[in-house]
Protein backbone atom coordinates (compact mmCIF):
# COMPACT_ATOMS: atom_id res chain seq x y z
CA UNK A 1 0.00 0.00 0.00
CA UNK A 2 0.96 3.74 -0.74
CA UNK A 3 1.84 5.91 2.31
CA UNK A 4 1.54 9.67 1.93
CA UNK A 5 4.37 11.81 3.26
CA UNK A 6 2.92 15.30 4.21
CA UNK A 7 4.93 17.97 4.78
CA UNK A 8 -2.97 22.12 12.75
CA UNK A 9 -16.14 25.57 29.94
CA UNK A 10 -15.84 26.16 33.30
CA UNK A 11 -19.26 26.36 35.00
CA UNK A 12 -20.13 26.35 38.51
CA UNK A 13 -22.78 23.88 40.13
CA UNK A 14 -24.56 24.77 43.34
CA UNK A 15 -27.14 22.71 44.77
CA UNK A 16 -27.03 20.30 42.54
CA UNK A 17 -27.87 16.80 44.21
CA UNK A 18 -25.92 13.82 42.91
CA UNK A 19 -25.05 9.94 43.80
CA UNK A 20 -21.79 8.25 43.57
CA UNK A 21 -21.91 4.19 43.37
CA UNK A 22 -18.38 2.88 44.31
CA UNK A 23 -17.70 -0.24 41.89
CA UNK A 24 -14.94 -2.96 42.38
CA UNK A 25 -11.08 -1.70 41.67
CA UNK A 26 -10.01 -1.13 38.24
CA UNK A 27 -6.53 -0.33 38.33
CA UNK A 28 -5.52 -3.43 40.64
CA UNK A 29 -2.06 -2.90 39.45
CA UNK A 30 -1.33 0.70 39.54
CA UNK A 31 1.01 0.61 42.39
CA UNK A 32 3.04 -2.02 41.54
CA UNK A 33 5.82 0.06 39.63
CA UNK A 34 7.10 -1.00 36.28
CA UNK A 35 3.83 -3.19 35.13
CA UNK A 36 4.01 -5.05 31.87
CA UNK A 37 2.48 -3.42 28.49
CA UNK A 38 0.11 -6.36 28.34
CA UNK A 39 -1.12 -5.57 32.07
CA UNK A 40 -1.59 -2.30 30.52
CA UNK A 41 -3.65 -3.73 28.14
CA UNK A 42 -5.61 -5.95 30.11
CA UNK A 43 -6.38 -2.55 31.88
CA UNK A 44 -7.70 -1.07 28.82
CA UNK A 45 -9.66 -3.93 28.41
CA UNK A 46 -11.16 -3.70 31.65
CA UNK A 47 -12.25 -0.16 31.44
CA UNK A 48 -13.24 -1.04 27.61
CA UNK A 49 -15.73 -3.93 29.27
CA UNK A 50 -17.04 -1.50 32.07
CA UNK A 51 -17.99 1.43 29.53
CA UNK A 52 -19.21 -1.08 26.83
CA UNK A 53 -21.93 -3.17 29.87
CA UNK A 54 -22.58 -0.07 32.79
CA UNK A 55 -22.03 3.39 30.99
CA UNK A 56 -25.88 5.10 31.78
CA UNK A 57 -26.36 4.57 27.86
CA UNK A 58 -25.63 2.24 25.44
CA UNK A 59 -22.74 2.95 23.40
CA UNK A 60 -20.91 2.08 19.85
CA UNK A 61 -18.29 -0.26 20.82
CA UNK A 62 -16.66 0.29 17.59
CA UNK A 63 -17.14 4.12 18.25
CA UNK A 64 -14.90 3.95 21.49
CA UNK A 65 -12.21 2.07 20.19
CA UNK A 66 -11.86 4.91 16.91
CA UNK A 67 -11.61 7.16 20.32
CA UNK A 68 -9.21 5.23 21.67
CA UNK A 69 -6.99 5.26 19.19
CA UNK A 70 -7.41 8.59 18.21
CA UNK A 71 -6.98 10.10 21.68
CA UNK A 72 -3.65 7.79 21.81
CA UNK A 73 -2.21 9.17 18.26
CA UNK A 74 -3.33 13.39 19.23
CA UNK A 75 -1.75 13.12 22.86
CA UNK A 76 1.77 12.70 20.51
CA UNK A 77 1.17 15.59 18.71
CA UNK A 78 -0.98 18.22 17.07
CA UNK A 79 -0.42 16.49 13.82
CA UNK A 80 -0.76 12.71 14.53
CA UNK A 81 -4.16 11.20 13.93
CA UNK A 82 -6.47 8.25 13.44
CA UNK A 83 -8.61 8.96 10.09
CA UNK A 84 -11.67 6.66 9.33
CA UNK A 85 -12.24 5.32 6.32
CA UNK A 86 -14.34 7.65 5.24
CA UNK A 87 -11.78 10.49 6.66
CA UNK A 88 -8.83 8.53 4.69
CA UNK A 89 -10.94 8.92 1.90
CA UNK A 90 -11.16 12.72 2.03
CA UNK A 91 -7.81 13.03 3.07
CA UNK A 92 -6.56 11.21 -1.02
CA UNK A 93 -9.13 13.76 -2.45
CA UNK A 94 -7.69 16.63 -1.38
CA UNK A 95 -4.29 15.40 -2.21
CA UNK A 96 -5.57 14.96 -6.09
CA UNK A 97 -6.53 18.25 -5.49
CA UNK A 98 -10.54 18.15 -4.89
CA UNK A 99 -12.39 17.80 -2.15
CA UNK A 100 -15.56 19.18 0.05
CA UNK A 101 -15.61 21.94 3.08
CA UNK A 102 -15.09 25.36 3.66
CA UNK A 103 -11.44 25.99 2.27
CA UNK A 104 -9.48 26.32 5.46
CA UNK A 105 -6.58 24.59 7.16
CA UNK A 106 -6.55 24.18 10.60
CA UNK A 107 -4.62 22.96 13.38
CA UNK A 108 -5.53 22.89 17.52
CA UNK A 109 -4.16 24.96 20.18
CA UNK A 110 -4.94 25.48 23.20
CA UNK A 111 -7.64 23.27 22.87
CA UNK A 112 -9.36 25.67 20.36
CA UNK A 113 -9.50 25.44 16.81
CA UNK A 114 -7.16 27.85 15.39
CA UNK A 115 -7.12 28.87 11.20
CA UNK A 116 -3.47 28.05 9.80
CA UNK A 117 -4.61 29.29 6.41
CA UNK A 118 -7.76 30.03 4.46
CA UNK A 119 -7.32 28.30 0.95
CA UNK A 120 -7.51 30.88 -2.25
CA UNK A 121 -10.86 31.75 -3.07
CA UNK A 122 -12.97 29.20 -1.50
CA UNK A 123 -16.11 30.40 0.81
CA UNK A 124 -13.60 30.41 3.70
CA UNK A 125 -11.49 32.91 2.07
CA UNK A 126 -14.63 34.78 0.61
CA UNK A 127 -15.67 34.76 4.13
CA UNK A 128 -12.75 36.91 5.13
CA UNK A 129 -11.34 33.91 7.53
CA UNK A 130 -7.83 35.02 8.26
CA UNK A 131 -4.30 33.14 9.17
CA UNK A 132 -4.62 33.15 13.04
CA UNK A 133 -8.27 33.44 13.55
CA UNK A 134 -9.27 31.56 16.03
CA UNK A 135 -12.71 29.20 15.71
CA UNK A 136 -14.92 28.37 19.03
CA UNK A 137 -18.17 27.75 18.25
CA UNK A 138 -20.10 25.98 15.58
CA UNK A 139 -23.04 26.68 14.90
CA UNK A 140 -23.63 28.16 18.64
CA UNK A 141 -21.85 24.54 19.59
CA UNK A 142 -18.08 25.03 21.47
CA UNK A 143 -15.33 23.30 20.07
CA UNK A 144 -13.58 23.19 23.25
CA UNK A 145 -12.87 20.17 24.50
CA UNK A 146 -13.69 18.13 20.79
CA UNK A 147 -10.53 16.87 19.41
CA UNK A 148 -9.34 18.61 15.84
CA UNK A 149 -11.01 15.71 13.83
CA UNK A 150 -14.16 16.10 15.92
CA UNK A 151 -14.29 19.84 15.59
CA UNK A 152 -13.40 19.44 11.66
CA UNK A 153 -16.23 16.92 11.55
CA UNK A 154 -18.62 19.87 12.60
CA UNK A 155 -17.86 21.91 10.22
CA UNK A 156 -18.72 19.30 7.04
CA UNK A 157 -21.93 19.24 5.39
CA UNK A 158 -23.86 19.12 2.73
CA UNK A 159 -22.31 20.93 -0.51
CA UNK A 160 -24.72 24.28 -0.46
CA UNK A 161 -25.75 24.49 3.16
CA UNK A 162 -25.19 27.26 5.57
CA UNK A 163 -22.19 26.82 8.38
CA UNK A 164 -22.06 30.16 11.46
CA UNK A 165 -18.51 29.85 12.58
CA UNK A 166 -17.95 31.82 16.00
CA UNK A 167 -14.30 33.99 15.20
CA UNK A 168 -11.64 35.02 17.41
CA UNK A 169 -9.42 37.54 16.15
CA UNK A 170 -6.64 38.98 17.53
CA UNK A 171 -7.16 42.99 17.38
CA UNK A 172 -10.79 42.64 17.95
CA UNK A 173 -12.43 43.13 20.94
CA UNK A 174 -15.84 40.46 20.57
CA UNK A 175 -15.62 37.17 19.39
CA UNK A 176 -18.19 37.54 15.78
CA UNK A 177 -19.96 34.90 13.81
CA UNK A 178 -19.45 34.28 9.74
CA UNK A 179 -21.84 32.73 7.96
CA UNK A 180 -20.30 30.72 5.14
CA UNK A 181 -21.90 28.49 2.45
CA UNK A 182 -19.83 25.24 2.60
CA UNK A 183 -19.01 24.00 -1.33
CA UNK A 184 -17.11 21.78 -3.08
CA UNK A 185 -13.56 23.14 -2.85
CA UNK A 186 -11.53 22.84 -6.58
CA UNK A 187 -7.89 23.85 -5.94
CA UNK A 188 -5.69 25.55 -8.56
CA UNK A 189 -2.53 24.63 -7.09
CA UNK A 190 -0.48 27.31 -8.94
CA UNK A 191 -1.79 30.66 -10.65
CA UNK A 192 0.43 32.49 -12.66
CA UNK A 193 0.31 35.80 -14.38
CA UNK A 194 2.67 38.66 -15.43
CA UNK A 195 2.96 42.34 -13.84
CA UNK A 196 5.27 44.96 -15.72
CA UNK A 197 8.20 42.39 -16.47
CA UNK A 198 7.55 40.12 -13.53
CA UNK A 199 6.44 36.50 -13.78
CA UNK A 200 4.12 35.94 -10.40
CA UNK A 201 3.41 32.34 -9.39
CA UNK A 202 0.69 32.09 -6.67
CA UNK A 203 1.05 28.59 -4.95
CA UNK A 204 -2.13 28.03 -2.99
CA UNK A 205 -1.03 24.59 -1.96
CA UNK A 206 1.35 21.37 -2.47
CA UNK A 207 -0.42 18.20 -3.80
CA UNK A 208 -0.14 16.06 -7.21
CA UNK A 209 -1.05 18.99 -9.54
CA UNK A 210 1.46 21.43 -8.08
CA UNK A 211 4.26 21.08 -10.37
CA UNK A 212 2.77 20.48 -13.47
CA UNK A 213 0.63 23.60 -12.93
CA UNK A 214 4.09 25.74 -12.04
CA UNK A 215 6.27 24.35 -15.02
CA UNK A 216 3.04 25.23 -17.71
CA UNK A 217 2.22 28.14 -15.92
CA UNK A 218 5.47 29.40 -15.96
CA UNK A 219 5.94 28.22 -19.86
CA UNK A 220 2.80 30.36 -20.91
CA UNK A 221 3.74 33.24 -19.15
CA UNK A 222 7.02 33.61 -20.30
CA UNK A 223 5.76 33.40 -23.89
CA UNK A 224 3.28 35.92 -23.10
CA UNK A 225 6.27 38.38 -22.36
CA UNK A 226 8.16 37.57 -25.64
CA UNK A 227 11.02 35.29 -23.75
CA UNK A 228 13.24 34.93 -21.28
CA UNK A 229 15.12 38.01 -21.97
CA UNK A 230 12.44 40.04 -21.35
CA UNK A 231 11.76 38.73 -17.53
CA UNK A 232 13.31 41.05 -14.66
CA UNK A 233 12.61 38.20 -12.32
CA UNK A 234 10.34 35.23 -11.02
CA UNK A 235 7.91 35.84 -7.95
CA UNK A 236 6.92 33.10 -6.08
CA UNK A 237 3.65 33.83 -3.51
CA UNK A 238 3.55 31.33 -0.86
CA UNK A 239 1.81 33.21 1.49
CA UNK A 240 -0.86 31.10 3.24
CA UNK A 241 0.15 28.19 2.01
CA UNK A 242 -0.37 25.15 4.33
CA UNK A 243 1.94 23.09 2.96
CA UNK A 244 0.88 19.19 1.72
CA UNK A 245 2.92 16.98 -0.14
CA UNK A 246 6.62 16.33 0.70
CA UNK A 247 7.11 15.10 -3.19
CA UNK A 248 5.85 18.15 -4.16
CA UNK A 249 7.82 20.80 -2.19
CA UNK A 250 10.68 19.07 -3.40
CA UNK A 251 10.04 18.89 -7.02
CA UNK A 252 9.12 22.96 -7.00
CA UNK A 253 12.12 23.70 -5.07
CA UNK A 254 14.47 21.75 -7.85
CA UNK A 255 12.63 23.20 -10.81
CA UNK A 256 14.98 26.49 -10.00
CA UNK A 257 18.40 25.02 -8.14
CA UNK A 258 20.97 23.59 -10.18
CA UNK A 259 22.54 21.19 -7.64
CA UNK A 260 23.05 21.11 -3.73
CA UNK A 261 20.69 19.24 -1.16
CA UNK A 262 16.77 20.75 -0.81
CA UNK A 263 15.89 19.15 2.48
CA UNK A 264 16.76 16.36 4.49
CA UNK A 265 14.77 14.52 7.11
CA UNK A 266 15.65 12.77 10.79
CA UNK A 267 14.03 10.32 12.36
CA UNK A 268 13.79 8.76 15.08
CA UNK A 269 16.25 6.15 14.55
CA UNK A 270 19.59 7.67 12.36
CA UNK A 271 19.40 5.35 9.52
CA UNK A 272 15.81 6.30 8.65
CA UNK A 273 16.90 10.05 7.58
CA UNK A 274 16.66 10.97 3.77
CA UNK A 275 18.56 13.38 1.74
CA UNK A 276 17.35 14.89 -1.56
CA UNK A 277 18.93 16.79 -3.29
CA UNK A 278 18.66 18.71 -6.66
CA UNK A 279 19.13 17.97 -10.15
CA UNK A 280 20.40 20.31 -12.81
CA UNK A 281 17.91 22.79 -14.90
CA UNK A 282 16.98 26.36 -13.45
CA UNK A 283 13.08 27.18 -14.49
CA UNK A 284 14.00 30.57 -14.36
CA UNK A 285 17.15 30.22 -15.70
CA UNK A 286 18.87 32.34 -13.58
CA UNK A 287 16.61 35.40 -13.36
CA UNK A 288 16.55 36.59 -9.42
CA UNK A 289 13.89 35.21 -8.13
CA UNK A 290 12.00 36.45 -4.61
CA UNK A 291 9.61 34.19 -2.41
CA UNK A 292 6.66 35.37 -0.55
CA UNK A 293 5.62 34.35 3.10
CA UNK A 294 3.87 35.21 5.89
CA UNK A 295 2.27 33.42 9.01
CA UNK A 296 -0.09 31.17 7.22
CA UNK A 297 3.18 29.74 5.34
CA UNK A 298 3.49 26.43 7.26
CA UNK A 299 5.13 22.99 6.37
CA UNK A 300 5.92 22.27 2.54
CA UNK A 301 5.69 26.02 2.20
CA UNK A 302 8.78 26.79 4.52
CA UNK A 303 11.19 23.62 3.00
CA UNK A 304 10.38 25.43 -0.49
CA UNK A 305 11.27 29.35 0.88
CA UNK A 306 14.21 27.35 3.34
CA UNK A 307 16.05 25.53 0.48
CA UNK A 308 15.88 28.67 -1.86
CA UNK A 309 16.89 30.99 0.44
CA UNK A 310 19.77 28.89 2.16
CA UNK A 311 21.17 28.28 -1.29
CA UNK A 312 21.13 32.36 -1.90
CA UNK A 313 18.76 31.80 -4.85
CA UNK A 314 16.40 33.86 -3.80
CA UNK A 315 15.23 36.66 -1.53
CA UNK A 316 12.94 35.80 1.28
CA UNK A 317 10.15 38.72 1.71
CA UNK A 318 7.45 38.76 4.12
CA UNK A 319 6.82 37.77 7.27
CA UNK A 320 7.79 34.95 10.01
CA UNK A 321 6.69 31.96 8.38
CA UNK A 322 4.38 29.06 10.78
CA UNK A 323 7.12 26.89 11.96
CA UNK A 324 5.73 23.65 10.98
CA UNK A 325 8.81 21.89 10.67
CA UNK A 326 7.38 17.61 11.03
CA UNK A 327 6.69 14.99 8.39
CA UNK A 328 3.86 13.23 8.66
CA UNK A 329 3.50 9.82 6.96
CA UNK A 330 0.18 8.27 6.54
CA UNK A 331 -0.18 4.67 6.72
CA UNK A 332 -3.04 2.92 5.45
CA UNK A 333 -5.13 0.19 8.24
CA UNK A 334 -6.88 -2.84 7.20
CA UNK A 335 -10.07 -0.87 7.76
CA UNK A 336 -9.62 1.45 4.89
CA UNK A 337 -9.04 4.00 7.18
CA UNK A 338 -5.35 5.55 8.37
CA UNK A 339 -2.78 6.86 10.09
CA UNK A 340 -1.01 9.80 10.05
CA UNK A 341 2.06 9.61 12.26
CA UNK A 342 4.80 12.38 13.01
CA UNK A 343 7.69 10.04 11.73
CA UNK A 344 10.45 12.88 11.31
CA UNK A 345 11.88 16.69 11.35
CA UNK A 346 13.01 18.14 8.33
CA UNK A 347 16.22 20.70 8.22
CA UNK A 348 16.79 23.30 5.66
CA UNK A 349 20.12 22.97 3.79
CA UNK A 350 22.08 24.62 6.12
CA UNK A 351 21.29 21.97 8.55
CA UNK A 352 18.69 24.31 10.20
CA UNK A 353 15.04 22.94 12.06
CA UNK A 354 11.83 25.50 11.78
CA UNK A 355 10.36 23.55 13.92
CA UNK A 356 8.01 26.14 16.45
CA UNK A 357 10.90 28.98 15.09
CA UNK A 358 9.89 29.17 11.41
CA UNK A 359 11.48 30.51 8.19
CA UNK A 360 12.70 34.63 9.11
CA UNK A 361 12.23 36.39 5.75
CA UNK A 362 15.46 38.28 4.36
CA UNK A 363 13.47 41.27 4.32
CA UNK A 364 10.64 41.92 6.47
CA UNK A 365 7.41 43.39 5.06
CA UNK A 366 4.36 43.74 6.57
CA UNK A 367 0.94 43.92 4.92
CA UNK A 368 0.01 47.78 4.46
CA UNK A 369 -2.92 48.83 2.77
CA UNK A 370 -3.33 52.47 1.38
CA UNK A 371 -5.58 54.57 3.29
CA UNK A 372 -6.27 56.69 -0.21
CA UNK A 373 -9.46 56.39 -2.18
CA UNK A 374 -8.53 55.98 -5.75
CA UNK A 375 -9.08 59.80 -6.88
CA UNK A 376 -7.14 60.79 -3.99
CA UNK A 377 -4.59 58.77 -5.05
CA UNK A 378 -4.36 59.82 -8.44
CA UNK A 379 -5.10 63.44 -7.81
CA UNK A 380 -1.04 62.79 -5.79
CA UNK A 381 0.58 61.30 -8.24
CA UNK A 382 -0.97 62.99 -11.50
CA UNK A 383 0.45 66.73 -10.91
CA UNK A 384 3.36 67.50 -12.91
CA UNK A 385 5.59 69.84 -15.28
CA UNK A 386 3.13 67.91 -18.02
CA UNK A 387 -0.10 69.40 -16.09
CA UNK A 388 1.69 73.30 -16.29
CA UNK A 389 0.16 75.96 -18.85
CA UNK A 390 2.98 77.27 -21.02
CA UNK A 391 5.41 74.57 -20.05
CA UNK A 392 8.24 73.70 -22.66
CA UNK A 393 7.89 70.99 -25.31
CA UNK A 394 10.40 67.93 -24.79
CA UNK A 395 11.96 68.18 -28.42
CA UNK A 396 14.70 65.55 -28.30
CA UNK A 397 13.14 62.59 -27.97
CA UNK A 398 12.13 60.27 -31.03
CA UNK A 399 8.78 58.69 -31.44
CA UNK A 400 10.18 55.18 -30.78
CA UNK A 401 12.20 56.45 -27.76
CA UNK A 402 8.65 58.61 -26.58
CA UNK A 403 6.67 55.35 -26.89
CA UNK A 404 9.67 53.01 -25.28
CA UNK A 405 9.23 55.58 -21.66
CA UNK A 406 5.60 55.52 -22.06
CA UNK A 407 5.81 51.71 -21.94
CA UNK A 408 7.78 51.67 -19.13
CA UNK A 409 6.22 54.01 -17.42
CA UNK A 410 2.95 52.00 -18.05
CA UNK A 411 4.84 49.09 -16.42
CA UNK A 412 6.25 51.08 -13.17
CA UNK A 413 2.78 52.47 -12.78
CA UNK A 414 1.23 48.48 -13.05
CA UNK A 415 2.80 47.67 -10.27
CA UNK A 416 2.46 50.53 -7.98
CA UNK A 417 -1.31 50.32 -8.34
CA UNK A 418 -0.95 46.60 -6.40
CA UNK A 419 -0.05 48.72 -3.47
CA UNK A 420 -3.38 49.43 -2.95
CA UNK A 421 -4.49 46.02 -2.61
CA UNK A 422 -1.30 44.36 -2.07
CA UNK A 423 1.38 45.78 -0.39
CA UNK A 424 3.64 43.21 0.14
CA UNK A 425 3.32 41.91 -3.43
CA UNK A 426 3.80 45.52 -5.16
CA UNK A 427 7.21 45.64 -3.17
CA UNK A 428 8.29 41.91 -4.28
CA UNK A 429 7.84 43.23 -7.80
CA UNK A 430 9.51 46.57 -7.59
CA UNK A 431 12.63 44.86 -6.16
CA UNK A 432 12.62 42.58 -8.97
CA UNK A 433 12.52 45.64 -11.01
CA UNK A 434 15.35 47.28 -9.21
CA UNK A 435 17.69 44.67 -9.21
CA UNK A 436 17.08 43.83 -12.94
CA UNK A 437 18.14 47.83 -13.60
CA UNK A 438 20.90 47.38 -11.67
CA UNK A 439 21.71 44.70 -13.35
CA UNK A 440 21.37 46.16 -17.53
CA UNK A 441 23.62 49.01 -16.06
CA UNK A 442 26.33 46.45 -15.23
Amino acid sequence: MRKFVMAAIGGTLAGVMFTTQVAGPLLAGEDAPGASIYDQLDLFGDIFERIRSEYVEEVDPGDLIEAAINGMLISLDPHSSYLSDEDAAKMREQTRGEFGGLGIEVTQEDGWVKVVTPMDDTPAFRAGIQAGDFITHVNGESLLGLTLGEAVELMKGPVGSEIIITVVREGVEEPFEVSIIRDIIRLTAVRTRVVGRSVIARISTFNEQTWPNLRDGLEETVAELGGIENVDGFILDLRNNPGGLLTAAIKVADAFLENGEIVSTRGRNPQDGERYNASPGDLAQGRPIVVLINNGSASASEIVAGALQDHRRAVVVGTRSFGKGSVQTVMPLRNNGAMRLTTARYYTPSGRSIQALGISPDIVIEQQLSTETPEEEERRRSRSEADLRGRLDNDSLSDDERARIEAEREMVEESAKLRRNDFQLAYAVDLLHGMAVAERRK
